[in-house]
C-alpha cells in the first residue's frame, strides 16, 4: 500500500444504522439479542452435528459448514456494529476495515457454494439413492467444502488488496454500518473502472453459478417427486429438503434484492435494511429453521439434553 494511504487516511467514519440518538439504545438491545441467538444457534448446530452419531451424514456435514459461515460473517459485522451504537463517533481503523471486508466476503461467498452443495446433496439423495453413499462420500464432501473456502479466500483477498492498494481521498465517511466494497469504491480518488468490473464479474459468476446448481438440482428433485405414486411418499421426500429450500429462498432473495436491483432503485435506507437482514437476521433464522423443522435435529437435541442431564445427575 502506498504511503499516501498510510499517512493521510488512518481510519474511516461509519455512518452507522441511525443518526437518531434516541434509537441507539433500543437498537443496541435488539441487535444484541439477535446476535446472541445467532451465536448460540449456530454454535449449537456445529456442536450437535459434530457430536451426535445419527447426524454423521453429508446433509448434516454441509449444515455444519453452513452454520460456520453464518457465524463467520455475522461476527465479522455484528460486534463492531454493536460497539458503534454506544460510542459517540463510529470510527474504524484503516486496517480493521480491510480485515472486516476480507472476512465478510470470504464467509458470504462460501455460503453461496455450500448452499449449492447442499442442493446437489438433496438431488443425489432423492434422484440417485442407490449411488448416494458412493458419490457423496466423506472425501467428496470435504473436497466440495475445501474448494468453496479456498476459492472464496482467493476472491476476497484479491478484491480487498485491489481496493486498498488504490488511493483514497481525504473524505473518509462510509455510507454504511460496516466496510463493504461498494461504499468504499465511492471514496477512491483513483479510477474505479477496473475494480468495479472485477467485482461485477466475480459477483455475477458466483451468484449465477451457485444459483444455477440450486435451480437445476431442485428442478430434478421436483420432477422425481411428481413421478411418485404415493402422496405420502411425495410429502415425506419433499420434507427432507423443505428447510434447505426455505434457507435458499431467503438468502438468495435478499442478495438479489441487494445487489441486482437497478442503481436508480438503490437508497441508503433500503440498502441498510437489506444488509441488516442478511448480516444479522439470516444467521439467526437458519439454525431456527433447521432445528424447528427438522426431526433429526430435534431428536439429536433431545438426546444431547438427556445425556447432559444424566451427567449432572451423577455429579
Amino acid at each position: 500500500m502506498d504511503k499516501h494511504n498510510l499517512t493521510v487516511l488512518n481510519e474511516f467514519i461509519l455512518m452507522g444504522i441511525t443518526d437518531r440518538p434516541e434509537l441507539q439504545a433500543p437498537l443496541f438491545g435488539l441487535f444484541l439479542i439477535i446476535y446472541m441467538i445467532s451465536v448460540v444457534g449456530n454454535l449449537g448446530i456445529i456442536i450437535l452435528t459434530k457430536m451426535d452419531s445419527k447426524l454423521q451424514t453429508p446433509m448434516y456435514f454441509f449444515l455444519r459448514h453452513l452454520a460456520i459461515t453464518d457465524l463467520g460473517y455475522s461476527t465479522a459485522v455484528g460486534p463492531n456494529m454493536l460497539v458503534n451504537l454506544v460510542v459517540d463517533e463510529n470510527t474504524i481503523s484503516y486496517y480493521f476495515c480491510a480485515t472486516q471486508l476480507a472476512f465478510f466476503s470470504v464467509f458470504v461467498a462460501s455460503e453461496l457454494f455450500i448452499l449449492s452443495a447442499m442442493s446437489y446433496d438433496r438431488y443425489m439423495a432423492i434422484c440417485n439413492p442407490l449411488l448416494y453413499t458412493v458419490i457423496m462420500s466423506q472425501r467428496v464432501c470435504w473436497v466440495l467444502v475445501v474448494i468453496s473456502y479456498l476459492y472464496s479466500i482467493f476472491v476476497s483477498l484479491f478484491i480487498t488488496v485491489k481496493i486498498f492498494n488504490l488511493s483514497f481521498c481525504g473524505y473518509n465517511i462510509i455510507r454504511h454500518f460496516y466496510c463493504d466494497s461498494l461504499p468504499l469504491l465511492s471514496l477512491l480518488c483513483s479510477s474505479t473502472h477496473e475494480i468495479k468490473l472485477i467485482i461485477l464479474i466475480f459477483a455475477t459468476l458466483d451468484l449465477i453459478s451457485s444459483l444455477l446448481i440450486v435451480l437445476v438440482s431442485y428442478l430434478l428433485v421436483l420432477l422425481a417427486i411428481l413421478k411418485m405414486n404415493s402422496a405420502e411418499g411425495r410429502h415425506k421426500t419433499f420434507s427432507t429438503c423443505g428447510s434447505h429450500l426455505m434457507v435458499v429462498v431467503v438468502f438468495y432473495g435478499t442478495l438479489i434484492f441487494m445487489y441486482v436491483q437497478p442503481k436508480t432503485s438503490h437508497s441508503f435506507g433500503t440498502d441498510k435494511m437489506a444488509s441488516i437482514f442478511y448480516t444479522l437476521i439470516i444467521p439467526m433464522l437458519n439454525p431456527l429453521i433447521y432445528s424447528l423443522r427438522n426431526k433429526d435435529v430435534k431428536f439429536a437435541l433431545h438426546r444431547t439434553r438427556k445425556k447432559i442431564s444424566n451427567i449432572f445427575s451423577k455429579v
